[in-house]
């Protein structure tokens, strides 16, 4: 979905990313809400991995922030089917799990970015931003994601 960007005073702004927030702590949802609507527009904030499903197919969001630890459907599970029905879409895992093997299993299912959530405030804003952003730059992510699909390619062809 594109969205023009908007006129203000006769000048161009870049349009505002739309953010789905998928948390099942309210505390934790109510504080990224607020950390990303300081740059992002958020469309919503679910709480189950069931429901980040079905609003991410009505909402059409530019970025979708979901935690692992989801009831009924799995951050990991989640992030997978949104990026095969929407590979446009980014998803960021958002997590307090620090473990590079969760890192590369993120982005074998398709993750755009993976933010751990100890790591402060500024690095899941800066994160949805870089990826809203025009030009795509090749990332630490890039490779990561490009090592995954070598390995799967490897290893389906070695078959």
């Amino acid at each position: 979905m594109v969205v023009p960007e908007h006129l203000v005073g006769g000048q161009c702004l870049p349009k505002r990313p739309r953010v789905l927030i998928a948390e099942d702590h309210p505390g934790v949802a109510k504080a990224v809400c607020r950390l990303l609507a300081l740059d992002c527009d958020v469309v919503g904030s679910v709480a189950d991995g069931s429901a980040v499903l079905e609003a991410a197919q009505r909402l059409q969001p530019d970025v979708i922030v979901v935690d692992l630890n989801l009831p009924n459907v799995n951050g990991l599970e989640a992030c997978r089917q949104i990026t095969l029905v929407n590979p446009k879409t980014k998803v960021i895992v958002f997590t307090a799990m620090n473990d590079p093997d969760v890192a590369q299993r993120s982005f074998e299912v398709g993750a755009s970015a993976f933010v751990h959530k100890g790591s402060g405030d500024g690095d899941l804003l800066s994160t949805v931003k870089r990826l809203c952003e025009g030009p795509r730059l090749i990332t630490p992510i890039d490779h990561a994601r490009e090592r995954a699909r070598s390995a799967r390619f490897s290893s389906s062809s070695a078959r």
